[in-house]
């Protein structure tokens, strides 16, 4: 009788250990856990009216990535991803972001071409809930610098680099009455305080004798041109992005302001801005980018273009240059923290070094912001073609047009 009860014991504990075991395998290969499923991107971009041409080229971009990063996998998963359109509304894309990390438990957010939506996401959501967010478009300075936090990165250029290009190339022309004009939102304001103070530190003489601002994707320019062109000022800085650059071509080309004022606008110079405009775009603009899909003309960029060019049929924009690093320094971070934790994952990307497109770039550890050189040049007519592009390059390195540490810590009230 006692055996028989010492063996039944046995039985119960054996039991016991096997239903545990058999618990701990369900938990980790259960669809949903962390352990089993593949790794999680959340999209929120703008895939609806004129800026959509951007949020689907940064798609593409990282799509194309992805194929190549999913051919051997990260951690032993795959990356994969579900978009939401914001429709360039602010709210929109807050709501959206919400709904990825709530409802979709991503593990990174990346996008977005509107800078007021970048903000509201960065702080409501990325810092809120700590789950990392990668911009990828959105050039607002204020993203990883005076509102900048440990869960939000920038990928692309922002206006403190670009207005700093700007700044630099036309301290050094003979111009001292200005005009700024451009879009009246969170990007239109950062990019000309960036240009104007960094003018303004390289040549303190010049005026500043005019403003004027009208609503993003407002049709037609052409009134605020002709006050502008009346009031005669020696150059203007146009500060307009998205699908707000579209018509502010036409007009320019339609009044031939170029010929008349000299005119600085960054992003000009894109190919995703010239090429709908075609041989109609205006020649003799000057205008800055951190990439053309033909420039730098080094091996990296060409076999770049070139898989983009197969798999999508034309040639990659900077949105889709911005989409690519993207994925890699998501898919590198998560190979160096060795696993798919978010605060793991953050350390990681701090100070990362990738190869590029461009060359190796790095996110800079102090503000999150990627270090990438800036091309600047003017439209002109390529010869033998039917299309406008960037002539007379002049390549400003990272160091050279990025705010320093003690900037950042500055404007973060450090």
């Amino acid at each position: 009788m006692i055996k028989r009860e010492k063996m039944t014991r046995k039985f119960s504990i054996l039991g016991l250990v096997l239903l545990g075991c058999l618990l701990t395998v369900s938990l980790i290969l259960l669809p949903g856990s962390a352990q089993a499923r593949n790794i999680k991107v959340g999209v929120i971009d703008c895939y609806s009216g004129p800026a959509a041409v951007y949020g689907i080229d940064a798609l593409n971009g990282f799509k194309l990535a992805l194929s190549e990063i999913n051919k051997k996998g990260v951690l032993g998963k795959k990356i994969e991803w579900t978009k939401r359109d914001t429709k360039f509304k602010v709210d929109l894309a807050l709501n959206m972001a919400k709904e990825l990390v709530m409802r979709e438990d991503v593990d990174v957010i990346v996008g977005t071409i509107n800078s007021g939506a970048a903000m509201a996401v960065s702080e409501a959501i990325a810092k809120k809930e700590k789950v990392p967010f990668i911009t990828w478009i959105s050039k607002s300075e204020r993203i990883t610098g005076e509102k900048g936090h440990r869960y939000v990165f920038s990928a692309g250029e922002n206006t403190a680099m670009a207005g700093k290009a700007g700044g630099v190339a036309l301290s050094k022309k003979p111009y001292v009455k200005y005009w700024i004009a451009g879009d009246d939102y969170e990007y239109g304001h950062a990019i000309a305080n960036a240009a104007w103070r960094n003018l303004k530190a390289k040549k303190p003489d010049v005026k500043l004798i005019g403003e004027s601002w009208w609503k993003p994707g407002e049709p037609d320019l052409t009134p605020y041109i002709t006050a502008i062109l009346a009031a005669k000022p020696d150059a203007v800085i146009f500060c307009t992005g998205g699908r707000s650059m579209t018509n502010i071509m036409k007009a320019v080309k339609a009044t031939g302001m170029a010929k008349k004022i000299p005119i600085w606008i960054h992003t000009a110079t894109d190919h995703a801005v010239l090429k709908p405009l075609g041989a109609g775009a205006p020649e003799g603009v000057m205008g800055t980018m951190d990439y053309h899909f033909y420039y730098p003309d080094i091996k990296a960029n060409r076999d770049f273009v070139k898989k983009f060019r197969a798999a999508y049929g034309q040639a990659p924009g900077f949105p889709a240059f911005h989409g690519y690093i993207t994925a890699y320094f998501i898919a590198e971070a998560y190979k160096k923290a060795g696993s798919v934790d978010k605060e793991k994952f953050v350390d990681a990307l701090e100070g990362m070094k990738i190869a590029s497109p461009v060359g190796e770039i790095e996110m800079r550890v102090c503000d999150h912001q990627v270090v990438l050189p800036m091309y600047l040049g003017v439209t002109k007519k390529a010869v033998g073609k039917n299309f406008v592009m960037s002539t007379d390059i002049v390549t400003l390195t990272g160091d050279q047009v990025m705010p320093t540490c003690d900037e950042i810590k500055k404007a973060r009230g450090k």
